[in-house]
């Protein structure tokens, strides 16, 4: 039952000797830290996943720059036209209606107001009488005398 002792004169010997054993450890090894990282990933993977996350960070920011952006010219768009509508509602030209400050629809209505009492147009049509007087100046009674088949406004 008991071998003899067999003295190992060659690398080659000795490599064949100790093969076993080097190949039972080392799955023993392999095992055991297999086993204990299971469920982390690998240094390649992870260097994936950064490059691919600081690609969709750069895509995020870029969206909310755009966003950004097109809020701000839908803000203006709207400001431009509530400021038209006021204008017109006060009788003002459409040249002044960005002259029109505040930032809710009352103070600009407010200052529609001001700005229209200021601007009055220089110079106002008289009021057509249609009753029996004549409120016609001089050169438009003439007018009319020369031209009888016209009708006075």
């Amino acid at each position: 039952m008991s071998e003899e002792f067999k003295a190992i004169e060659t690398q080659e010997a000795f490599d064949a000797a100790i093969k076993a054993r080097l190949e039972r450890n080392t799955r023993s090894v392999t095992e055991e830290v297999t086993k204990k990282f299971e469920g982390y990933i690998s240094p390649d993977d992870a260097k994936k996943s950064t490059d691919r996350i600081t690609a969709l960070e750069k895509e995020l920011a870029d969206g909310k720059a755009t966003i950004a952006d097109l809020t701000a010219k839908n803000s203006a768009y709207e400001i431009s036209s509530v400021k038209m509508k006021i204008a017109r509602e006060a009788g003002l030209p459409a040249e002044l209606a960005e002259r029109l400050n505040g930032s809710t629809e009352e103070e600009l209505k407010k200052d529609a107001e001001a700005l229209a009492a200021l601007v009055k147009p220089a110079h106002q049509p008289r009021p057509r009488s249609t009753e029996g007087g004549s409120n016609l100046s001089g050169v438009e009674e003439a007018f009319y005398k020369k031209n009888p088949t016209l009708r006075k406004g």
